[in-house]
């Protein structure tokens, strides 16, 4: 007797056949952005080995592979952030009002190279940062003025900080408590994720072990304190940027993820306590379907990672939330408006892919920071896809797709197998030190490369369809007078400041600091309301716990 799959297998064979006969195929090749090869059909024999309730299920049921909620974006759109800083305070305070007018519902902050790197713009070390790359912000009155009128209890705030994550979020707090804003009313997301800096960002500062103690008083602070935000969001972001494949950046960052809920089990934290205030934090890049395939595998292995390995019993732990940006990497600095499109494509993989928020590039970003017109124009291209496409008219449209199902599954099969390299190493920070995720990051980073040189890959108006045009689209230009507001504002917050209670506040940080079993958060916050800045407490640590120097691995 000839079964629906017996002859799903002989029509395959006959298409097969008559394919090759007809001699019509271009040579290819046929790859993903991750060079992973695609067949020329995918059909019933390739799912044979999926299981529906197993392995996919209905959306907002367990595994999610489909999304966490039940009715997608029929019951709550996606969250519009924008990544967005730059100058002074005063600058992107401004910023952020016309993002919201524009009809953003959350803001993304982004901070400048001395604020990253726990520098006030004091120090020799920023002379010539200031501003460029993020906003500016050193002390308490930094911050009021970045947040100057914003409805702080009314809207969501992610913040894009590393290793001075404890004190930037201290000012936030400490600037919302001024306002009368309550910490557990605050609403919003750090990145405050040190370990991808070491695997690919390198804007770390301290060790890892002592960096993740500073991450897990972050953790638990929040899980007692703070319930409407997340401490920690994990993100493959950057190290999709720095040249992965989608599998090893989807791998890499849940294996992060993993690393920061043992730590916080090693604090004595209850995994149903603070597995739902972890976040996630994706890159989408320019190949839809594979995209689509990592942002679903991505929620299937870690409530299988939450629920099956580390027993956690409340389904909110199992569910996996992130953030999505597009793919700066990809964006070209010729042609520039062509990024328009590439935006919009990977935009609607992110949306397609679930995502709970999104950030979109603007066009203008490969050459400098967003101009006025082409930060709104990246709002339209979500709100188009919102409004218009007609992709929030259905939950997990590609869900049953042969082609999206089979790339999900092989997504998941590569993921558990860079997991394996990484436990054979002794974990994250072993591999860290080894060098793994560096060479790892190389090879593919070098095969990507490779392929563009020898065409094997095309890039729109770099190595095919390129044009000799003059540049006309506008560049953002800075307040100049930024700068020398913001230092006389930090000289005078210094020199002003009840300079015994901001010392004694220093001292009782820096004792805590030293103390394993103390959570620094209460300390942090006491110092920066005493006047202390950013760069002060982050030199306090570096003399406490010192600077951390990349091995050089061959």
């Amino acid at each position: 007797m000839t079964t629906d799959m017996d002859r799903a297998r002989q029509l395959r064979e006959a298409y097969d056949e008559s394919v090759l006969h007809e001699g019509r195929e271009l040579a290819g090749p046929f790859m993903t952005v991750s060079s992973r090869p695609i067949d020329r059909l995918y059909d019933p024999t390739d799912v044979e080995d999926i299981d529906y309730e197993r392995d996919i299920n209905l959306p907002g049921s367990y595994p999610y592979t489909r999304g966490v909620h039940k009715t997608g974006y029929r019951g709550k759109p996606w969250t519009i952030r924008m990544f967005s800083g730059f100058g002074s305070a005063e600058e992107t305070n401004q910023r952020y009002k016309d993002l919201l007018k524009a009809g953003n519902n959350g803001l993304s902050i982004a901070f400048d190279m001395p604020t990253l790197m726990g520098y006030d713009h004091d120090e020799t070390w920023a002379e010539g940062e200031f501003g460029s790359c993020g906003v500016a912000i050193d002390s308490l009155a930094d911050m009021d003025l970045l947040l100057a009128d914003l409805p702080l209890d009314r809207i969501t705030t992610s913040m894009t900080i590393n290793s001075p994550a404890p004190v930037v979020w201290a000012l936030f707090i400490a600037a919302a408590e001024k306002r009368g804003i309550p910490r557990a009313k605050l609403a919003g997301t750090l990145q405050n994720d040190i370990l991808k800096e070491f695997i690919a960002q390198n804007e770390y500062i301290y060790p890892p072990q002592e960096s993740m103690r500073l991450v897990t008083d972050t953790i638990e602070f929040a899980t007692k304190e703070m319930p409407l935000w997340n401490p920690v969001s994990v993100s493959g972001y950057h190290i999709r940027e720095a040249g992965t494949t989608a599998a090893q950046e989807l791998a890499f960052t849940l294996a992060d993820g993993e690393e920061y809920v043992r730590w916080a089990l090693a604090r004595g934290m209850d995994i149903d306590d603070f597995a739902p205030r972890i976040s996630f934090f994706f890159n989408s890049h320019n190949d839809f379907f594979e995209e689509i395939a990592k942002f679903r595998a991505s929620r299937r292995i870690w409530a299988r990672l939450m629920r099956e390995k580390y027993g956690a019993k409340k389904e909110r732990s199992w569910l996996m939330r992130f953030h999505t940006q597009t793919a700066g990497v990809s964006l070209t600095e010729q042609q520039p408006e062509v990024n328009l499109v590439r935006v919009a494509i990977q935009a609607l993989a992110a949306v397609l892919g679930g995502t709970q928020s999104l950030h979109t590039d603007s066009m203008d970003e490969a050459i400098a920071l967003p101009s006025d017109k082409a930060a709104r124009l990246a709002v339209r291209t979500q709100q188009v896809i919102l409004h218009e496409s007609g992709v929030v008219n259905t939950v997990d449209p590609l869900g049953g797709s042969y082609f999206v199902e089979r790339l999900t599954s092989d997504m998941e099969a590569d993921v558990n197998k860079i997991f394996e390299q990484i436990y054979a190493l002794g974990g994250v920070i072993p591999a860290i030190e080894t060098g793994y995720f560096h060479r790892e990051t190389v090879e593919s980073s070098s095969r990507h490369q490779r392929e563009v040189e020898t065409r094997d890959r095309i890039v729109v108006g770099v190595n095919e369809y390129k044009m000799d045009e003059s540049l006309e689209i506008p560049i953002l230009q800075f307040d100049p007078e930024g700068e020398r507001r913001h230092l006389a504002r930090l000289k005078n917050h210094k020199a002003e400041r009840d300079q015994q209670r901001w010392a004694e506040a220093l001292s009782r940080l820096e004792a805590a600091s030293r103390e394993e079993k103390t959570n620094t958060m209460p300390f942090i916050i006491d110092a920066v309301n005493a006047g202390a800045t950013v760069g002060e407490v982050c030199n306090m640590w570096r003399k406490v716990y010192g600077e951390y120097r990349e091995r050089v691995v061959v």
